[in-house]
């Protein structure tokens, strides 16, 4: 599959202060506390002058794709709030190159540095490289990353700048990377609960039960609705752990749970 990067990488809250106000300019969240701005062509033409492809120069010559001296004047400016590093990478059927410099403080501090040769030491490429630079740091097993911070930090999971621009427009209603988190955390437990309630009220398949739904409603008097599921899957679970129920037994044990129901509902 192909990928494509061209990025601006630092502190997630860092880029959302610098680029307040350009309009093209989205932050995508990466892990670590770390964001991407995807650097387009209609990023770089918003601020006049900004834009200036290299594609005539021979690769040697010109280790960035997209690069001027006033884009360079304004990475040297964001680095100014913490370090910054701009990326680049391109890669079609295993074949492809990386691209990387690092600005701190106001200055150019590392790079550029471009390869095409992937054979050596994975914390030597250049975006591994920059990323170290950055602080980003390696996690679990090392035999589990081989110290490939791209991935640690989450570059593989886009791959195109469309993919990366809808991520940063997602998540372009948070001010700080914080405000972010707690949000992506909140989802995950209300996903999770909502998983844990269809399950509640899932019927298992080949789980015979004595009593379907419509001797259900009749029984306990309810129309239909998650309850008459929540009452099949008591009564699976109950033939799960009992074996078959005479109805008689069924009956009765259905009732006591829907007792049980209700006054938990009166309760709360």
């Amino acid at each position: 599959m192909p990928y494509e990067l061209n990025a601006v990488i630092g502190s997630f809250d860092l880029l959302k202060s610098q680029t307040a106000g350009i309009r093209e300019a989205v932050v995508a969240p990466l892990r670590q506390r770390m964001g991407l701005v995807p650097v387009t062509a209609q990023l770089l033409e918003e601020p006049t002058g900004l834009l200036h492809r290299q594609d005539g120069a021979e690769p040697e010559s010109r280790p960035f794709t997209l690069m001027s001296p006033a884009f360079e004047q304004t990475l040297s400016h964001w680095s100014r709030g913490g370090p910054i590093s701009y990326v680049e990478a391109d890669f079609h059927g295993g074949d492809g190159y990386q691209t990387a410099a690092v600005w701190r403080s106001g200055a150019k501090v590392w790079g550029p540095v471009r390869t095409r040769d992937f054979t050596g030491p994975r914390e030597d490429w250049p975006i591994n490289a920059a990323l170290a630079l950055l602080d980003v740091l390696p996690s679990g097993s090392e035999e589990a990353n081989h110290h490939d911070l791209f991935l640690e930090v989450g570059l593989g999971g886009e791959q195109d700048l469309d993919g990366w621009q809808s991520a940063g427009r997602t998540a372009r209603w948070a001010a700080t990377y914080d405000e972010w988190e707690q949000e992506r955390l909140a989802e995950q437990e209300r996903t999770a609960r909502a998983a844990a309630e269809f399950e509640k009220y899932r019927r298992l398949p080949d789980v015979p039960v004595t009593l379907d739904g419509r001797a259900i409603m009749e029984l306990l008097g309810i129309p239909p609705g998650p309850l008459i599921g929540a009452a099949t899957r008591h009564l699976q679970d109950l033939h799960l752990e009992r074996g078959p129920l005479p109805r008689e037994e069924a009956v009765a044990r259905l009732r006591t749970w829907a007792a049980e129901q209700d006054r938990g509902r009166r309760s709360r």
